[in-house]
């Protein structure tokens, strides 16, 4: 069984594309609309989700790329989560516009398998990223609309090996009972409440350096072509038709990211081959 996060912004069609392509009933959905989306996005997705018993909204909250916003969110979604349900044994995040790739009963039978472990991406940061360091090394501060870089130095957390990979896992409840309930964890949070895009970094950097004992694959299922913006930033690039036999091959289980108004074909695409899977 498993608790499925979606993270809404745009995009209200997509959206129910998506969560009708995740949907089972055994399963436990919980979606957070940014509030800086407007009432009419949170009011549209509140009924779509009224006809679902095992979907329901997470109080909205504002949040801003590049702040621990992201990562408060997660948190606090994660918690509902188990409050919501004991059954539960994998957690999944997604952004509304992300896609699955494969049927919930092939997650579902692969997970069944892999019981205990956690599929994240992790990267010791100072070896693999170092030109992403400004992002624990200065300090931020998330103000408004935007994240403010201050330009202040301040030590890193001592005994700590910093981690980065990217937003979207697969987590096993064990670890998330740990990194929302441990002590251990809260010398975290305040460290990486003033970095800069923490949600790559947060989860990653606690389950490399605390006492949890889990199973980590490397690995967080997801298919995304990550193209440059900037110097040192990437981006996910829009699939769209051309890539459908590519998207079908892939052994990911979800993709990212598609955009309804760039090119809504791959979706339906996606959609029959999912059918074709049951």
């Amino acid at each position: 069984m498993i608790a499925y996060l979606i993270l809404v912004h745009r995009y209200p069609g997509q959206f129910k594309r998506l969560f009708r392509g995740i949907y089972h009933p055994a399963n436990y959905y919980l979606v957070h609309v940014d509030k800086r989306s407007g009432v009419g996005l949170q009011t549209e997705i509140h009924h779509f989700l009224s006809s679902f018993t095992n979907a329901s909204l997470l109080i909205s909250q504002n949040t801003l790329w590049g702040g621990y916003s992201l990562v408060d969110v997660e948190l606090l979604a994660i918690k509902e989560l188990l409050k919501i349900g004991s059954e539960w044994e994998f957690f999944i995040n997604l952004s509304g516009q992300d896609f699955p790739l494969k049927s919930q009963t092939h997650i579902q039978d692969f997970l069944s398998r892999n019981r205990g472990n956690d599929f994240i991406r992790v990267a010791n940061q100072r070896k693999v990223r170092p030109e992403t360091l400004n992002r624990i090394q200065n300090y931020f501060i998330e103000f408004s609309n935007r994240v403010l870089h201050t330009f202040i130095k301040r030590p890193y957390l001592r005994g700590v090996t910093p981690h980065i990979g990217n937003q979207w896992m697969i987590l096993s409840r064990k670890f998330c009972e740990f990194v929302c309930y441990s002590p251990e964890v809260e010398r975290f949070k305040r460290f990486y409440r003033h970095t800069f895009i923490p949600d790559e970094g947060f989860f990653q950097t606690v389950i490399m350096n605390t006492s949890y004992k889990g199973i980590i694959v490397n690995d967080d299922k997801r298919t995304i072509d990550w193209v440059p913006m900037g110097t040192i930033k990437l981006r996910p690039r829009d699939f769209t038709s051309k890539d459908a036999e590519f998207l079908i091959a892939s052994q990911g289980f979800f993709a990212r990211k598609f955009d309804e108004t760039v090119d809504a074909g791959i979706l339906s695409i996606l959609e029959s081959n999912l059918s074709l899977a049951f």
